[in-house]
């Protein structure tokens, strides 16, 4: 599949998508009722999406503050130089650190984008140093604290408006 098309999939898929973004705890019976199909079929349909990797993971979701994360930051940061190897390089760090829920690589005035949970402003400042301050690499950092998750979620829009 590349990245400019978008996966062939049709209404059903879509409704399919929709019920277990909500919940992927819904059974294939409870699936099959809702969307017009037979238990089988949704099950092969969503081994189908899973494959083709429509369907990139299926995860639990957790409170970061009954963990002990109850801090979340936005972070922008600027790289020194733009090499190929130098991004992939951070890239690559950014996808091994825990600490960092997300990392997208943008356009703008920034060179990317963090989301990054901290159990206090103490413990990010840790994360500073270690992670921004010993790469040479990184020119600057822009941090925003999240005062509150107003709207948190990765699912995606699947359903078409039949308005």
């Amino acid at each position: 599949m590349s990245h400019t098309q978008p996966a062939s999939i049709d209404g059903f898929d879509r409704k399919i998508l929709a019920i277990i973004q909500h919940s992927n705890r819904t059974t294939s019976d409870q699936i099959a009722e809702q969307v017009g199909l037979s238990p089988a079929a949704v099950q092969r349909r969503i081994k189908r999406m899973r494959e083709q990797q429509i369907i990139q993971a299926d995860i639990a979701v957790v409170n970061p503050k009954a963990v002990g994360r109850g801090v979340t930051l936005l972070v922008q940061v600027t790289l020194e130089r733009e090499r190929a190897d130098l991004i992939d390089n951070f890239k690559k760090e950014m996808k091994s650190i825990s600490a960092v829920q997300q990392c997208y690589y943008v356009t703008g005035s920034a060179d990317f984008i963090l989301v990054i949970t901290a159990t206090d402003m103490e413990d990010y400042e840790v994360f500073t140093r270690e992670v921004f301050f010993d790469n040479l690499n990184i020119r600057s950092f822009l941090t925003n604290v999240v005062m509150d998750a107003v709207k948190v979620g990765l699912s995606v829009p699947v359903i078409l408006d039949e308005s």
